[in-house]
C-alpha cells in the first residue's frame, strides 16, 4: 500500500520538468535490510552517504520490474534495477532520503556532498572521554514485603558503612547477579546519597489487562465525542479528568476535543500543550 503512495510522490515533486536521459534515480533501503520503521529514515542517511563516499548508486535487490501500480510515465524518475557508477558531473552529489513510520514521516531531507576542500580533523588515537553517570538506579526483591525490606534495609546499612562503594559497580551487581523476585523496589544512588523511587509488585498471573497509552501523533479531531454520546460510564470518566485539565488551561479542552474538524478550535488539537492533554484525558477515559 506504502510503497506507489511513496513513489508517486516522489514522481510528483521531483519528476516533472527532469531531462528523460537524467531521471531521478529511486533505491530503497527496505530491500537491503527489511522495513526498519523508526530507523527507517537515519538508515537511508547511511546508505547514501556511503553511495556518495564510493561513488556507486547501489541497486535496489529483490526487483525483476517497476510494479504496475504507479505511473513512472508522469515524470523523469527511474528505479535502480542495476549497480551504477554516481559521475562526478562538476556539482556535489545530492540525494534524497524520504521515510514513513506507522505514526507518518520519520525523515525527508536532502544530503549534498561535502566540499572536497572542506578541513579534516587530524586522526587521533586518544579514546573519546567517557560521560560521566552521577545517578544510577539500585535494584532490590523479595519473595514477600517483610523479605524486601529486609533487603532494603541490609542494602542501605552496607552502603553507609562503605562510601568507597562505586554506585555504578553496585547497580550492576544488583542488576545481573541477584535473582529478581516479585516484590520489587528500585533506589536511586547519586552524589547526594540513596533514596528510594518506587515500589511495587510484579504480577506472575496471565490474564491481566494491559492498557498502552499511545503518544503524540495518535490525536485526531471528534475522538471520544461519540463514546461520550453512547456510554455513560467513558462520559463520567471523561468529565472527571476534563473538569481537572479545565482548571489548569486557559481554554476548555472538552471544545478542542469535540470541536468540528476544520475549525480553529479543532487545529489546537495538534499543538503539543493541547494534544498531551487531550490524549490522556481520553486515554483515561477508555
Amino acid at each position: 500500500l506504502g510503497d506507489p503512495i511513496e513513489a508517486q510522490a516522489l514522481l510528483n515533486t521531483y519528476g516533472p520538468g527532469r531531462d528523460t536521459d537524467q531521471p531521478l534515480l529511486l533505491g530503497t533501503v527496505k530491500s537491503n535490510i527489511g522495513h526498519t520503521q523508526a530507523a527507517a529514515g537515519v538508515a537511508g542517511v547511511i546508505k547514501m552517504l556511503l553511495a556518495m563516499q564510493h561513488g556507486t548508486l547501489p541497486r535496489t535487490l529483490h526487483v525483476t520490474s517497476p510494479t504496475s501500480h504507479v505511473d513512472w510515465s508522469s515524470g523523469a524518475v527511474s528505479l535502480l534495477t542495476e549497480e551504477r557508477d554516481w559521475p562526478e558531473t562538476g556539482r556535489p552529489r545530492r540525494a534524497g532520503v524520504s521515510a514513513f513510520g506507522v505514526s507518518g514521516t520519520n525523515a525527508h531531507v536532502i544530503v549534498e556532498q561535502a566540499p572536497t576542500d572542506a578541513p579534516v580533523a587530524a586522526p587521533t588515537d586518544e579514546p573519546a572521554p567517557a560521560a560521566e553517570v552521577t545517578t544510577v538506579p539500585w535494584i532490590v526483591s523479595g519473595r514477600s514485603r517483610e523479605a524486601l525490606q529486609d533487603q532494603v534495609d541490609r542494602l542501605t546499612a552496607y552502603a553507609a558503612a562503605h562510601p568507597e562503594l562505586s554506585p555504578l559497580d553496585v547497580g550492576r551487581s544488583l542488576a545481573t547477579d541477584r535473582t529478581l523476585f516479585p516484590y520489587r523496589a528500585v533506589f536511586l544512588a547519586g552524589p547526594d546519597g540513596v533514596r528510594e523511587a518506587a515500589r511495587a509488585v510484579a504480577s506472575r498471573t496471565r490474564g491481566r489487562t494491559a492498557f498502552l497509552f499511545s503518544g503524540q501523533g495518535a490525536q485526531r479531531a471528534l475522538m471520544g465525542r461519540e463514546l461520550h454520546e453512547r456510554y455513560p460510564a467513558f462520559a463520567d470518566a471523561l468529565d472527571t479528568v476534563l473538569a481537572q485539565f479545565d482548571t489548569a488551561l486557559d481554554f476548555s479542552l472538552r471544545d478542542v476535543l469535540f470541536a468540528e474538524p476544520g475549525t480553529p478550535e479543532a487545529e489546537r488539537l495538534n499543538e503539543t500543550g493541547w494534544t498531551q492533554p487531550a490524549l490522556f484525558a481520553v486515554e483515561v477515559a477508555l
